[in-house]
């Protein structure tokens, strides 16, 4: 069972959501949360649950007991990383200390666009909200199947700092918009961690395993010829994120099809070094690795 990307909710509850955190902050709902949504959640969502767990276990390396914590864990991290993006919609602010961001800052200082890999670890969505692009045009490749009320906050937030959204349907759309957003020299920020039932993947080992990746995000960057850094936010307090840049470099004479893969398995390897330090905070909610349909 994946994930299906949307958060879940009708538009009067998160609604209802923003102006709670309005009047009382972010912690008594945080509070909420821990005693009575995430013990829901983990007791109604079992595959999700146990997907957690043999991350924790045969990834992480975990023991039995560190394990069930760290999966509870891993479920109020998500609740609070969901009410956090919430929090933004309410006008509240967080603190994000950058990283390496200078890679970030040259980048955008040069002609030529760029691609920024995510992943879903830490609060991705929150750079969009906080970071401001101002010498190239920040396109986002988001999910279109999202609630109006997400999307709508989404759209006003990003506008503010020169963000333009490129949402993920049915059809060959975004494709043509993430090629003629490079084309132009601009930036196009993509996840690169899940394949919703695409066939074209690549294989990595990430944490000690073999992985499937898409293949998509790859082979634009290196179709393009353009530069790929990988982007981190990740919570370490109640209002502090840690925003981490790394570069993705590649041998560059290596033929397209060899690039594609040492690009994916270096972004692979930054991913294991941010859930290595940062393991509860994993939140794809299936069992991701090839082996992980072992019981156990």
């Amino acid at each position: 069972m994946e994930w299906k990307g949307s958060t879940d909710g009708t538009r009067g509850m998160h609604r209802a959501l923003i102006a709670v955190l309005r009047l009382v902050g972010v912690r008594p709902v945080y509070a909420v949360m821990a005693v009575g949504v995430t013990p829901l959640y983990i007791l109604t969502r079992r595959r999700a649950f146990m997907a957690i767990y043999h991350y924790m276990r045969r990834r992480q390396g975990f023991g039995r007991w560190r394990s069930l914590w760290c999966t509870w864990l891993n479920h109020y991290r998500f609740g609070q990383v969901v009410i956090d993006r919430f929090a933004m919609y309410a006008g509240m602010a967080f603190q994000l200390e950058r990283v390496n961001d200078h890679l970030f800052d040259r980048l955008c200082n040069e002609k030529q666009g760029f691609v920024i890999f995510s992943s879903h670890v830490g609060n991705y969505e929150l750079a969009g909200y906080t970071l401001t692009a101002t010498q190239k045009r920040y396109n986002a490749v988001v999910y279109g199947g999202e609630t109006p009320a997400v999307m709508e906050n989404r759209r006003r937030l990003f506008e503010k700092h020169n963000i333009h959204m490129i949402e993920v349907g049915e059809g060959m759309d975004h494709i043509f918009e993430m090629n003629n957003a490079l084309a132009e020299g601009q930036i196009v920020s993509i996840p690169a961690d899940r394949t919703l039932g695409s066939k074209k993947t690549v294989g990595c080992r990430l944490l000690g395993a073999k992985a499937q990746l898409p293949a998509g995000p790859f082979a634009l960057a290196t179709q393009r010829e353009v530069p790929a850094i990988a982007l981190f936010v990740m919570k370490e307090h109640t209002y502090q994120y840690t925003v981490h840049v790394r570069p993705l470099n590649v041998d560059k004479q290596l033929k397209k099809s060899q690039r594609m893969e040492a690009l994916a398995q270096t972004f692979a390897t930054e991913l294991e070094k941010i859930l290595r330090k940062y393991p509860e905070q994993w939140y794809n909610y299936y069992e991701f690795w090839e082996e992980g349909n072992e019981e156990g």
